[in-house]
């Protein structure tokens, strides 16, 4: 398979840049089989019923972009100059690796001022990082971040627009629970909570599911031999809860539908881990690099909620695994034709094998 297999011509006009109001009046693309549908998220209060389970990424972005001043003490005197800094994940001594620009001038030991409340200590460059250690920890460190921070919005929005205050709120699922992502699982925006109540009453069930979205989801491929490529890890959680939940669906015949490439890569990890099989899960707490293509088997996954993905990328790889090369393209030649509009404010798919 060559990366531009999964290539595909995109206006830019179709990139949104910000979410539909409501929530879930967004556009809802429906493929099962041959067939392709054009509804609305709304809509799939009539598209689920009992024994449907949808499976939820509750994890919770973090405002990780961050503008300040570093200092320093030279020969010369103080040196003093603005950065531009986005947090990608914590370590387990409690620093944050994160990216820099510029980087190059930047030197270990070096302090960085975020905010009257919030600072830190540059201590390591390595490739193409920074590790830094912040002045506050635990409730402190949260509610200083939350003052001092941006949302990191995906590369191809930031490209278009600056994240502003409303971003603090579009950009996070109603969901949303634990700390850690730098990424939103995307599909999973178009969810009000009238919405989720609404298919509750249908009877559908709910899991939720912890992955920790990284900034590495943004990264792209590079190598022309896609089953060469190697994925970034990210850390992810399947409670004993949540499995045996799962496991109930499946066993009594039900769909499992993920919503989101997250929360897929999440579950069928757990499927392969020790323990796991074809209809079965085990709890899992632990980092996943799992790359997905044509050919994957899927072990947990019936159908997945998903938004359209950038040309090239490992999503599209993902949902190509899913349906089938072909099929995907033909859906995503639909989507551009009928204008859906694409990437992390756009509208979304429900692909059923």
């Amino acid at each position: 398979m060559k990366l531009d297999d999964f290539d595909f011509d995109l206006p830019e006009g179709l990139i949104a840049t910000r979410p539909a109001r409501p929530r879930d009046s967004a556009r809802l693309l429906v493929a099962q089989g041959d067939a392709i549908r054009d509804l609305h998220v709304r809509d799939l209060i009539d598209l689920f019923g009992p024994g449907d389970r949808l499976v939820l990424n509750n994890t919770k972005v973090i405002p990780a972009r961050l503008s300040g001043l570093r200092h320093r003490d030279s020969a010369q005197g103080a040196v003093s100059a603005k950065i531009e800094v986005t947090l990608l994940e914590p370590a387990a001594n409690g620093d944050w690796s994160a990216l820099a620009k510029p980087l190059r001038k930047v030197k270990a030991g070096e302090e960085i001022i975020f905010s009257d409340a919030l600072s830190a200590k540059v201590t390591a460059i390595e490739a193409g990082q920074m590790r830094i250690a912040f002045n506050l920890t635990g409730d402190d460190f949260d509610a200083a971040l939350a003052e001092a921070g941006a949302m990191p919005l995906p590369p191809y929005i930031a490209a278009l627009r600056a994240p502003d205050d409303a971003d603090k709120s579009d950009y996070q699922t109603v969901f949303a629970r634990h700390s850690g992502a730098v990424a939103a699982p995307t599909a999973s925006l178009h969810f009000t909570r009238e919405l989720l109540e609404g298919l509750a009453a249908k009877g559908v069930s709910f899991t939720e599911v912890t992955l920790h979205v990284g900034a590495g989801t943004f990264l792209p491929v590079k190598v022309e031999d896609v089953t060469t490529h190697k994925m970034h890890a990210e850390w992810g959680e399947v409670s004993a809860q949540a499995a045996a939940e799962i496991n109930a669906t499946k066993e009594a015949g039900g769909r499992v539908i993920p919503v989101g490439t997250t929360a897929l890569r999440l579950i069928e990890s757990a499927a392969r881990s020790e323990g796991g099989a074809p209809g079965h899960i085990v709890p899992f707490r632990d980092a996943t690099d799992i790359f997905i293509y044509p050919g994957f088997e899927f072990r947990i996954t019936d159908a997945l909620m998903t938004n359209f993905h950038l040309p090239k990328s490992t999503l599209l790889m993902l949902v190509s695994g899913l349906m089938g090369r072909e099929r995907i393209q033909n859906i995503y030649d639909h989507a551009v034709k009928n204008d859906y509009r694409f990437f992390s404010y756009g509208d979304a798919s429900l692909l059923i094998p």
